[in-house]
């Protein structure tokens, strides 16, 4: 089978590229053909297809002109569809797997390849498909106004990444695609890694109006090195944000000053952190230098949990299949799609967010007893070399590929 996958990044900035990489990885591994469509970078990784590369638009530099221009081709970038009609042709691809086209893409890859007759599915990894705000959090809070179409209320809030101008985009970007019928008209399959956000994308667009299925998140070599020994810290890790909710965790420590914590990321919030916790006066807890590799598999290797407090909806976050991985339990938020993985009292514990002094509890109750901590992260390494394993996942992938094959129809492509 010959595939093309597309996504907006081709570096390893995050949870989404991890999954779009490691697909591709999965796929040639059992001999597909796979070609890569993106957005060109200077920390791209080297591939073959760079040259197919589309530019990204700069809508936050210069003139008032420039950014409006900008903005349309955020929207829908003739460039990108012509260089992605290009790798069409070029490659003649069964089927195109896209991830995240906006912003630096454009819908309008979708639209290439409904001209050429080859059918879509996509994978959403965060809730940009159905709003303009990709985590339906802003401000200290979880957000759902636009649900119904009501998309002019992203730039009332300005809810994405508290500017006016990203708003206002983000915003024209939603009415496009809602006149475009991309839901409807362009992709075939959605594929959703945790239940909760295919729930969450049927409130938005009513059950039954598009087709999904459920591919969770391929897996990722780790390398953990597992042992029963660990030392005295807990660990959080991952991007240092506000819907990550570390502040609330660095609250929680105040109540429980015998245990250590440990905070390995970076990200917007690293300095208001480091000053919340100078501002409570708190000893325990320390910033890591975030050395990602081996270095920060060794502190997680050491630790005795990990604690995942996100505010927002996660989705599947990688940052609990690697600590399941490595064989250690997570307390992690009620939020998201973070329950379906953190089976209270299996493989961790859950907490409801926003709550300082229960999530010290919580955290309390498994640091004084370590051997149930041992337990957990036992079974949660099990569960997770049972359920996301490479086969599992091919497996599965193939079946989607498949059905989709055969129910494309491509005299259906425009309506």
């Amino acid at each position: 089978m010959r595939i093309i996958l597309a996504h907006k990044f081709f570096y390893r900035r995050g949870g989404a590229e991890l999954f779009f990489l490691e697909t591709g990885s999965i796929l040639e591994r059992h001999g597909h053909e796979v070609a890569y469509f993106s957005s060109r970078h200077p920390d791209n990784l080297p591939t073959r297809y760079s040259d197919y590369f589309a530019h990204s638009p700069d809508y936050l530099q210069g003139n008032i002109l420039k950014r409006a221009l900008s903005i349309g081709k955020l929207v829908y970038s003739i460039e990108t569809k012509r260089r992605f009609a290009r790798l069409l042709r070029d490659f003649k691809p069964d089927l195109v797997h896209v991830f995240h086209l906006n912003v630096h893409l454009s819908p309008s890859v979708l639209v290439a390849c409904a001209e050429a007759g080859v059918p879509v599915v996509m994978s959403c990894n965060d809730y940009k498909h159905i709003c303009p705000n990709y985590k339906l959090y802003h401000h200290g809070r979880i957000c759902e106004d636009c649900r119904g179409g009501w998309f002019f209320r992203a730039v009332l809030n300005r809810c994405c990444k508290d500017s006016l101008v990203f708003s206002s985009a983000s915003c024209l970007e939603a009415y496009a695609h809602k006149w475009m019928r991309i839901n409807s008209r362009y992709v075939h399959t959605y594929l959703f890694a945790s239940n909760f956000m295919a729930r969450e994308t049927e409130k938005f667009w009513g059950k039954g109006s598009f087709r999904w299925r459920m591919l969770p998140n391929p897996p990722i070599d780790f390398t953990p090195s597992i042992s029963d020994q660990s030392n005295d810290y807990i660990l959080y890790f991952g991007r240092l944000a506000e819907e990550k909710g570390v502040d609330l965790l660095i609250r929680s420590m105040q109540y429980i000053p015998l245990v250590r914590l440990k905070i390995f990321g970076t990200g917007p919030e690293v300095d208001s952190l480091k000053e919340l916790v100078e501002s409570l006066e708190l000893t325990n807890i320390e910033f890591l230098k975030p050395k990602w590799g081996e270095y920060l598999q060794s502190v997680l290797d050491r630790c005795r949990f990990v604690v995942v407090p996100s505010k927002w909806y996660e989705n599947l976050p990688y940052t609990i299949l690697h600590a399941f991985s490595s064989g250690k339990a997570v307390i992690g938020s009620d939020r998201g799609g973070i329950p379906e993985l953190v089976k209270d009292g299996v493989f961790g514990l859950l907490c409801p967010v926003e709550d300082a002094r229960v999530l010290a509890n919580r955290i309390k109750e498994l640091w004084d007893d370590p051997g149930r901590a041992v337990s957990m992260g036992k079974a949660a390494r099990k569960y997770v070399n049972e359920q996301f394993n490479e086969q599992r996942f091919y497996q599965t992938l193939m079946e989607i590929y498949r059905n989709v094959l055969i129910e494309y129809s491509p005299e259906k492509k425009i309506e």
